[in-house]
């Protein structure tokens, strides 16, 4: 007979709480653990290794304009159903209630260091930020209202391309964005496009390569078709990196590669520099 009897796992008491979730964060790049403090404090970017985790429109805005400064506009826009796609409204509806948003674009304006813009930023969370029609519309009136009120245009990109689910609807949206840019142009104002990861597809191949200076986030993805595809097109062995934003710089598409914890200050001494000065002060 045994001295001492084994304990049963029902005798040990109440089961220890798991570790809550989002707490802990693990690079994709160099395997590291940073805690969530640690992200926010970094901007999502990994001390270790300075990869740029996926940030939240939020997120965006906060890290990029002026404390306090930031108007949202166009906050009813919201997308509809024209043709009849099958559960479309249904996943709209999922994808607002999981993310708190009413499309993929939040739009407003602002000022960066003083300097007076409008801001458009896709947020991947929402169906990968492709793009639709009240996404293009968005950022065609943020683009507007910035020619309106002699402001700066910044789009921060991130996109896995056009919205299937709408048809020539979404094709449309390219056409549109471009012919505010050109009307912004024509009226000497500056338009800054920010390149995050992803960036791809009618997006790519519109307003994300239309700026003024176009910036670009290290080691992001920025293409029209995903490397799978292209080398199925082309039949040939593709070279290493080449959709990578330091392969688009060295070749001449990007202009500048920023890392999140300057771009703010170099945003603001850009549209110091571009922002013709007489309008700068205006109302």
């Amino acid at each position: 007979m045994p001295i001492f009897k084994r304990r049963s796992i029902s005798s040990l008491g109440q089961k220890k709480k798991e570790m809550p979730e989002g707490l802990w964060h693990k690079c994709p790049e160099c395997s590291a653990m940073i805690h969530e403090v640690d992200m926010k404090q970094r901007f999502r970017v990994c001390q270790t290794c300075d990869h740029h985790f996926t940030m939240t429109s939020d997120e965006r805005i906060e890290m990029i304009v002026d404390p306090g400064s930031f108007e949202e506009i166009d906050t009813k826009l919201e997308s509809i159903d024209a043709l009849g796609f099958s559960d479309y409204t249904k996943k709209i509806k999922g994808y607002q209630e999981k993310t708190g948003l009413k499309d993929a674009v939040v739009s407003g304006k602002a000022t960066i260091i003083g300097n007076r813009v409008t801001l458009a930023v896709m947020d991947f969370r929402f169906l990968g930020a492709s793009m639709g029609s009240v996404a293009g519309e968005k950022i065609t009136r943020a683009i507007e209202l910035a020619t309106a009120e002699n402001r700066g245009a910044i789009v921060v990109c991130a996109s896995g391309g056009a919205r299937m689910h709408e048809g020539i609807l979404s094709l449309m949206q390219m056409a549109k964005t471009s012919g505010a840019l050109a009307r912004h142009a024509e009226a000497g104002l500056p338009y800054i496009p920010i390149l995050t990861h992803p960036t791809t597809g009618g997006v790519t191949a519109s307003f994300a390569t239309l700026g003024d200076v176009i910036i670009a986030e290290p080691k992001c993805m920025i293409g029209f078709a995903g490397p799978r595809v292209v080398k199925e097109t082309t039949h040939q062995d593709l070279p290493k990196g080449f959709q990578t934003a330091e392969f688009m710089m060295e070749h001449g598409l990007v202009d500048l590669i920023i890392s999140r914890a300057d771009l703010r200050d170099r945003l603001g001494r850009l549209l110091k520099f571009m922002l013709p000065r007489h309008r700068k002060s205006a109302a």
